[in-house]
């Protein structure tokens, strides 16, 4: 992330935004980045360790 960006994610105001749960979210592999991977990657691992339990 470069410092532009912080600097932009310090400005927006968190609070304002709506606040979902238990949506699906669809995965697009085509428009996923590294960190999209990264993110998928740990939710499977996730799911395996709750069910493990």
């Amino acid at each position: 992330m470069t410092e532009n960006q912080k600097n932009e994610l310090e400005k927006v105001n968190f609070a304002q935004l709506p606040i979902g749960k238990n949506e699906d979210v669809e995965f697009s592999e085509e428009l996923a980045d590294e960190a999209d991977r990264q993110a998928a990657q740990r939710a499977v691992e996730a799911d395996q360790r709750a069910q493990e339990q």
